[in-house]
C-alpha cells in the first residue's frame, strides 16, 4: 500500500456523488425513529422544534461554504479554526469531531445488526455487526470512489422512501389514501392544543431535534475530493433550504397531522411506522425495518469516511501522528480509515469488559460535540471573513447580514448549550463533552509546547 502520491488524496467523487451526498446528508435514522421521541415531548410544536434547529444548520452551512468555497480542504472547519483562532482550536476540534464519528461507528453498526437478526434470529448481533462493519471498511480502503458509490445508492433509496411517504401522508390528508383509518390535520390542534406540553418542551426537544442534522457539514469535506470542490459546495448549500424544508419539516406535518402526539407507539415504534400503520399501510413496519437498515449503514459509512478524512487532515497538520497521512496509490488515507474503524472497535470492547459506567461517559461525552463544532465554525467564520475583507480579497459566495447574522447564531448556540446544563435529561452530556473537551485542550497545550521546544532545540543546534 505503497503511496506514490506524495500522500494527497484522490479526485475521486463524481458530481452525482456529492449531489447525492449533499440531498440525503441529513436524513438518517434519527428521522424516521427517534423524530417520535421529540413529538412525544414537545407535540405538534415539535415543528417550532425543528424550525429552529434547521434554521441554525442553514446558517451554519452558509458560514461553513464561504469559508469552503474561498480554500476547500479535508479538514473543512478544523482547519478553518486553525487558521482563525490558533493551532488550539483546530487541534480540539478536529480531535472531538473524529471521536464523535468514531463513536457512530459501532452504534450504527449494532442498530444493522439488531434489524438483520430480528429477520434471521439464527446468526448473532456481533456477528451482524462484525462483518457490516468490516466490508464498509473494506470498501473505504480501496477508493473514495466506492464510499461515493455506496452513499450515492444508500441516500437514493432514502430519498425514494421519504418521497414515497410524502405522497402517502398528503393522500391520507386530504382523504384520498385507499383504506387509511386517519386524515385531516385536526391531530395539529384537537389534544390538548398545538403546545400541549409548553414552550419549555419545545425548547427541550431543540436539543433533540438539533442532533439528527449532524452530518450536513460532510458535503465540504467530500467536495474536496472531487474536481470541482467550490461548484459542488455551492450547489450543496443553496439547495440545504429546500432539503431541510422537504425532508423533516413537511414530514414531520405529515406525522403530527396523521398522529395523536400522544400516541404510545411513537416511541416504541418511531414516528414513520406509526403514521404508516394508522394509513393501514401494509408491512408497513418491514418497510420502515429496510429504510432503517439502509440510512444506519449510510450513516456508518459516511462515519467511517468523515472520521478518517478529519484523522488524515490532523495528521497532515501535524496534530495527529504521522502515519494517519500515509495514502495508498488510489489516493485514499488507508492508515487513518484502519485507525478510526479500531477505536471504534475498542469502544465497543469497553462496552463489553469496563463498568457500564465508562461506556455510559464515552456516549454522553459526544453529546455536545455538535454544538461546538457549530460554534467553532461560526467563530471561524467572524475572523476569517474580517481577515479576508482586510487583505481586500473578493469573495464569491457570502454569508447574509454578517456580522449580525453570525453573532446572533452564536449568542443562540451557547443559550442552547447552558439550557442544555440546565436540563437534567441533557446535564450529563453537558458535562462529559466539557471534561472531554478539557483533557484535549490541556493534550494540545503539551504536544504543541513539545514541538515548539524541539523546534527551539533544533534553531539553537544550528546557529551552534
Amino acid at each position: 500500500m505503497s503511496s506514490q502520491n506524495a500522500d494527497v488524496l484522490a479526485q475521486g467523487l463524481k458530481p452525482r456523488h456529492v449531489r447525492m451526498l449533499s440531498i440525503a446528508g441529513v436524513i438518517g435514522a434519527g428521522l424516521f425513529v427517534g423524530s417520535g421521541h421529540a413529538i412525544a415531548e414537545a407535540g405538534p410544536a415539535v415543528l417550532l422544534a425543528y424550525i429552529a434547529a434547521g434554521a441554525l444548520v442553514v446558517l451554519i452551512m452558509r458560514m461553513l461554504a464561504e469559508m469552503a468555497i474561498a480554500s476547500p480542504d479535508s479538514g473543512s472547519f478544523s482547519s478553518y479554526a486553525d487558521k482563525s483562532l490558533g493551532r488550539w482550536a483546530g487541534f480540539t476540534i478536529g480531535w472531538l469531531y473524529w471521536w464523535f464519528w468514531v463513536l457512530v461507528i459501532p452504534l450504527e453498526a449494532n442498530a444493522a445488526g439488531t434489524i438483520l437478526h430480528g429477520w434471521f434470529p439464527q446468526v448473532a448481533i456481533w456477528e451482524y455487526t462484525l462483518a457490516i462493519t468490516t466490508f464498509l471498511t473494506v470498501t473505504n480502503l480501496f477508493s473514495v470512489k466506492n464510499y461515493g458509490e455506496f452513499e450515492f445508492w444508500f441516500a437514493l433509496l432514502k430519498v425514494v422512501a421519504i418521497i414515497a411517504f410524502l405522497i402517502a401522508g398528503s393522500l391520507a390528508i386530504f382523504g384520498l389514501m385507499p383504506g387509511s383509518s386517519t386524515q385531516g390535520i385536526s391531530n395539529l390542534y384537537a389534544t390538548h392544543g398545538f403546545m400541549p406540553n409548553g414552550i419549555s418542551a419545545v425548547l427541550a426537544a431543540i436539543l433533540t431535534t438539533m442532533f439528527s442534522f449532524m452530518g450536513t457539514e460532510i458535503v465540504t469535506i467530500a467536495a474536496a475530493e472531487s474536481r470541482e470542490p467550490k461548484k459542488q459546495i455551492t450547489q450543496a448549500t443553496n439547495s440545504v433550504i429546500w432539503r431541510i424544508s422537504l425532508f423533516y419539516l413537511l414530514s414531520i406535518f405529515i406525522v403530527v397531522a396523521l398522529v395523536p402526539w400522544n400516541t404510545p407507539s411513537l416511541m416504541k415504534a418511531g414516528s414513520y411506522q406509526t403514521a404508516m400503520e394508522m394509513m393501514n399501510v401494509p408491512y408497513a413496519r418491514q418497510i420502515v425495518d429496510v429504510v432503517v437498515l439502509v440510512a444506519v449503514c449510510s450513516c456508518l459509512n459516511s462515519a467511517l469516511y468523515t472520521a478518517s478524512r478529519m484523522l488524515y487532515s490532523l495528521s497532515r497538520r501535524q496534530d495527529a501522528p504521522a502515519a494517519a497521512s500515509r495514502t495508498t496509490r488510489s489516493g485514499t488515507p488507508w492508515v487513518a480509515v484502519i485507525a478510526s474503524t479500531a477505536a471504534a472497535f475498542i469502544a465497543v470492547i469497553c462496552n463489553y469488559l469496563a463498568p457500564a459506567a465508562v461506556f455510559e461517559f464515552l456516549l454522553a461525552s459526544s453529546g455536545a460535540i455538535a454544538l461546538l463544532v457549530y460554534l467553532v465554525i461560526a467563530a471561524s467564520h467572524l475572523v476569517l471573513r474580517k481577515k479576508r475583507e482586510a487583505r481586500g480579497e473578493t469573495l464569491s459566495y457570502r454569508m447574509w447580514l454578517f456580522p449580525g447574522l453570525t453573532w446572533a447564531t452564536m449568542v443562540f448556540i451557547v443559550g442552547i448549550l447552558i439550557s442544555m446544563l440546565f436540563n437534567p435529561q441533557h446535564r450529563s452530556e453537558i458535562i462529559a463533552t466539557g471534561l472531554l473537551t478539557l483533557a484535549v485542550l490541556v493534550t494540545s497545550r503539551i504536544v504543541h509546547h513539545k514541538r515548539s521546544m524541539g523546534k527551539n532545540e533544533e534553531t539553537l543546534a544550528l546557529r551552534s
